[in-house]
């Protein structure tokens, strides 16, 4: 039970977290201007609130959580409050919570002020979302290296949790932009259009970096070696993240070079409802598999692989 509510929570602060980051981050490089504007778009205000506010309800049930099993007590109402202060400063991971707290309280300030500075609120925001979710590296493997090698190992998971969250936030975006409610008219379509075409750049830099830093995470976590790891819980667990990041690719791939462009030209032709409901199902598929990957990180953080 213990070990399902460690990986319950460590999923879902992996989803709430990537999502603040990759959310304000799409606003600015996917939107233009007064686009940022919330509601314009997207209701960008309270979305990033809600994220914030939710990363720091988490934080603090994982604390809990945290301390509960390194103290030993049964239950959550035998822990002592110097207990929490031993964990907040006299260890790694109680110092990344301090500063994913800080963070997200630096977020909550930054979205105070989106209506007056939207651009600046969003930079603020995914400045700020980008420590949150940096911190979490200190909860998994990305901080059991030692000397330089954990260094390098921190950078590659860090790297890996940002570009994963780049990621999710724009399928995130993409799925309300394709919400029957927000596709209204031509204006719409042309700027969904315009957007997916935007993507494509960063969406390549995207996998290129999710792709690299996992294959370095795998080294640094595993070594140079195969044998024997797939036999084990945690090597079956990374070979199905593997097949569904694959298949995220290939769906990836045909959004690009199939369905956004027939997007386009279905804009240009006037009907453009069988475009909007393919990049929808296909859309659809690929945010579940993403889902599923983060569930699958989640628990993959808890599991302790043999190191070489």
């Amino acid at each position: 039970m213990g070990d399902s509510l460690t990986v319950a929570i460590r999923f879902a602060l992996y989803l709430d977290l990537m999502m603040l980051f990759g959310l304000a981050l799409f606003g600015l490089y996917g939107l233009k201007g007064k686009e940022r504007a919330s509601g314009t778009v997207l209701r960008f205000e309270s979305l990033l609130y809600c994220t914030s506010l939710l990363g720091i309800a988490l934080s603090l049930v994982a604390l809990g959580v945290l301390a509960k099993s390194m103290s030993g007590v049964s239950g959550f109402m035998e822990l002592h409050h110097h207990f929490f202060q031993m964990i907040l400063t006299g260890t790694d991971v109680g110092l990344s919570w301090q500063v994913r707290i800080a963070a997200l309280l630096f977020a909550i300030v930054g979205i105070s002020q989106y209506k007056r500075f939207a651009t600046a609120s969003l930079w603020g925001v995914t400045v700020a979302g980008a420590v949150a979710l940096a911190s979490l590296a200190w909860t998994g493997h990305g901080a059991m290296g030692e000397g330089s090698r954990g260094y390098w190992q921190l950078i590659g998971d860090v790297l890996h949790l940002l570009a994963a969250g780049a990621w999710l936030g724009a399928l995130a975006a993409f799925a309300l932009l394709l919400r029957c409610k927000s596709l209204k008219g031509e204006h719409e379509a042309r700027l969904l259009a315009r957007v997916l075409t935007g993507f494509e750049s960063v969406g390549a830099v995207i996998v290129v970096v999710i792709g690299l830093t996992g294959a370095i995470n795998y080294l640094f976590i595993v070594g140079p070696r195969i044998d024997g790891v797939m036999l084990s819980t945690y090597g079956a667990l990374l070979f199905l993240k593997g097949l569904l990041f694959g298949a995220m690719i290939a769906l990836a791939a045909l959004n690009r070079f199939h369905l956004s462009p027939l997007l386009e030209r279905s804009v240009r032709n006037g009907e453009y409802s069988v475009a909007v409901s393919a990049l929808r199902r296909s859309l659809a598929f690929e945010l579940s598999m993403a889902v599923v990957i983060i569930a699958l990180v989640a628990w993959l953080g808890t599991l302790s692989p043999e190191v070489e």
